[in-house]
């Protein structure tokens, strides 16, 4: 079993930068990909980043392109998501997410083990 815990979240005003990160524990395996993904209320839950096990390939929303860099520390098990040049249209929760398998995955059923979940908050 994996845990992920999100940590970072809160309230900031456009054009400000929050860093998340999302610690792993339990079943140690660096060797997975893991994602972020974001909930605004009322809308499905959308793909905002991606990163292999390596940390070699990411891959990024249109939406945040530019913006935002994910990035990992296997070492210290743990997934970070800066976000920079934050808009209102960025609040949501954002969960972090890890793939068991190789690659570099985007779709959410692609992903076997979520965290709860931090909100962010962005004010115009």
């Amino acid at each position: 079993q994996v845990q992920l815990v999100e940590s970072g979240g809160g309230l900031v005003q456009a054009g400000g930068s929050l860093r998340l990160s999302c610690a792993r524990s339990g079943r140690n395996r660096s060797n997975s990909a893991a994602g972020w993904f974001r909930q605004a209320p009322g809308k499905e839950r959308e793909f905002v980043a991606a990163i292999n096990w390596s940390g070699g390939r990411t891959y990024y929303a249109d939406s945040v392109k530019g913006r935002f860099t994910i990035s990992r520390d296997n070492a210290a098990n743990t997934v970070y998501l800066q976000m920079n040049s934050l808009k209102p249209e960025d609040t949501a929760v954002y969960y972090c997410a890890a793939a068991l398998g190789v690659g570099l995955p985007i779709r959410r059923y692609e992903y076997d083990y979520w965290g709860q979940g931090t909100q962010v908050t962005v004010s115009s």
